[in-house]
């Protein structure tokens, strides 16, 4: 789903009730680039990664947390036709395959509102949503820090990449009978309910 649909939140939920390993993007990219002024760089402007150099760094994780490459959830990766086949080939390698692809629809207009109100904790790095899931009275404001890339400008930016390089996958996801669209522009709970019962009428 585009920027702010809320994957990360399902994904996480669906990786606990299913039990499945969890792969976040955006957090395995800022983990790297605390390290790396390139990579950090490039996610401050928004900017997405070359499909070979992200598949490398995802599947050399990968490898070390799940080698059997079974039984886990990928957040925010593949984002490409590219990326997928990519994927797809690096799987098969491993007699393992992509069950299901999830997409949660939100309009540009929900995606900028609600990723204008994300904040980061700067001492825990915790994300919250001003709208969604604002912070506890233990978090102090002065402690919250808006990302570059969650200023309007910069989202409208990555929804137009997210559009050019999203939608061909997209389509191409729903031609192999992979696809589960999701409404994402409702509470958490029946969001998740609903993929709950969408994957169950695929079993």
């Amino acid at each position: 789903g585009p920027q702010g649909s809320g994957k990360g939140t399902q994904a996480k939920l669906l990786a606990r009730k299913l039990g499945l390993f969890y792969f976040e993007s955006g957090k395995f990219l800022r983990e790297l680039a605390k390290t790396n002024p390139s990579i950090k760089k490039r996610l401050n402007r928004g900017e997405l990664f070359p499909d070979e150099e992200i598949f490398s760094l995802v599947t050399a994780y990968l490898d070390k947390k799940v080698p059997e490459a079974d039984n886990m959830i990928l957040d925010g990766y593949p984002r490409s036709v590219k990326q997928y086949e990519l994927l797809r080939n690096w799987l098969k390698r491993r007699n393992s395959k992509i069950d299901h692809a999830i997409l949660l629809n939100i309009s540009e207009e929900e995606s900028i509102r609600r990723l204008s109100a994300r904040r980061i904790d700067k001492k825990t790095d915790k994300v919250y949503n001003l709208i969604t899931n604002p912070p506890g009275p233990e978090v102090q404001s002065q402690d919250l820090v808006q990302r570059e890339d969650d200023h309007p400008v910069a989202i409208k930016k990555r929804l137009a990449e997210y559009k050019k390089t999203t939608l061909p996958l997209i389509n191409l996801l729903e031609k192999q009978g992979l696809l589960i669209r999701i409404d994402g522009e409702r509470p958490i709970e029946v969001i998740n309910q609903d993929i709950l019962t969408q994957l169950k009428k695929t079993q």
